[in-house]
């Protein structure tokens, strides 16, 4: 295992450069900061989450070759916050310093066809799928999934945009034609008993650890609420921890990826998505880890060791969406036991992710539906109900 004084790992004081400028960003600079490194973001958003916390801020395009070229120059290294980037431009980047996650690891997880052809070649569980460039591809699609399925976006889809869900035959042609650019995805509908994912870190020396395994439930396409430990049998932990770690030794990673995954009723783990960046799904471990997800980032692309993934309790996230949620923080502040974070964003419209609370528990004492209600108190909703994806 490397040490924080080999030649791989950078010293304190050197340069995190972060493409991107929204919460996870901010979040992964303050990690950065109690490891004793310095952020440099290279953001289009010159007020943004990132930016009020990082060292130091270069304002551009992620495709700009001028603003790409002056941020390099400043950083030692380059991570990045979110997929939704050029992958030319952190390719210009990639000749100037290492960039960690790779773009080739960029370029699969931002097209949806790129990373269902890996992960199908690599031999992870996936759901049915078909490639849709023409009309006549949709009615390939339909034959082969059935109805109900997904039409989904290959780019820029995310929190339940650039999707339609095909009900009827009736359906197709309406999506086809509204959801853009070609090709899309079709997705076969998943027996659908939960949601999961596993964040996963692999350092340079090869070395990868796994958080614990969450459960995840949605609202209107946005994720609502994370529970760690997964409440579902320890085989199906194992199955998901060891796709997780397979999926980043086939990417060669260094860095963090979050593995989104669908449990259907037969037990079996099938990979929804992968995320090569601190995810959504991994805030609870802020609370209820000594070394949070967004610490082992830093870790991971600095070249310092990897310490276990461990949890001293149990966790529940919920996340602070919109105006409606945001009207509660007064609440949420005077209520004990809620452990706030917010993400330095102005202006709370709808749909928007604001923050998020965490709530811990003891290990292994993760309460059932009533008790995470109670204890989330001002946001308790009634966590019974989530998104049927077979809706």
């Amino acid at each position: 295992m490397s040490t924080p004084s080999s030649p791989a790992a950078l010293p304190p004081g050197a340069v995190l450069g972060i493409v991107g400028g929204g919460q996870l960003g901010r979040m992964s600079a303050v990690a950065a900061a109690q490891l004793g490194y310095r952020t440099h973001i290279l953001t289009d958003e010159p007020e943004g989450p990132a930016a009020q916390v990082a060292h130091a801020v270069t304002i551009g395009a992620y495709d700009d070759p001028d603003a790409l070229r002056r941020f390099a120059t400043a950083v030692d290294v380059v991570t990045f916050e979110f997929e939704n980037i050029s992958a030319d431009g952190l390719e210009l980047l990639a000749s100037l310093r290492p960039v960690r996650p790779s773009g080739h690891i960029l370029r699969i997880s931002q097209d949806r066809v790129a990373e269902k052809r890996f992960l199908t070649e690599a031999g992870i569980p996936v759901a049915p799928w078909r490639e849709v460039s023409t009309p006549q591809d949709l009615s390939v699609a339909r034959t082969d999934l059935g109805l109900p399925f997904i039409l989904k976006t290959t780019r820029l889809g995310y929190d339940g945009k650039g999707q339609s869900r095909i009900r009827r035959d009736e359906d197709m042609q309406p999506a086809f034609d509204t959801l853009v650019p070609h090709p899309l995805v079709a997705e076969g509908m998943v027996d659908f008993a939960c949601e999961i994912s596993v964040m996963v870190a692999r350092g340079l020396d090869g070395i990868a650890v796994t958080f614990d395994v969450t459960e995840n439930r949605h609202r209107n396409g946005i994720l609502d609420l994370s529970l760690a430990p997964a409440r579902v049998p320890e085989t199906i932990r194992d199955d998901a921890r060891k796709i997780a770690l397979r999926i980043a030794d086939a990417l060669d990673l260094v860095g963090l990826l979050g593995v989104e995954m669908f449990v259907d009723r037969d037990g079996q783990v099938l990979v929804n998505e992968i995320a090569p960046r601190p995810h959504n799904s991994g805030h609870w471990t802020m609370d209820a880890c000594p070394v949070d997800q967004f610490a082992m980032h830093v870790r991971a692309v600095t070249g310092l060791p990897l310490p276990p993934a461990a949890r001293h309790s149990d966790a529940a996230m919920k996340n602070l969406v919109g105006p409606d949620d945001m009207a509660l923080w007064p609440a949420i502040l005077a209520t004990p036991g809620l452990l706030p974070h917010h993400y330095g964003k102005t202006e709370a419209r709808p749909g928007r992710k604001m923050g998020h609370v965490n709530v811990l528990f003891p290990a292994g004492a993760l309460p059932g539906e009533f008790g995470v209600d109670a204890a989330l108190g001002p946001l308790a909703e009634g966590y019974g109900q989530q998104d049927d994806p077979t809706d």
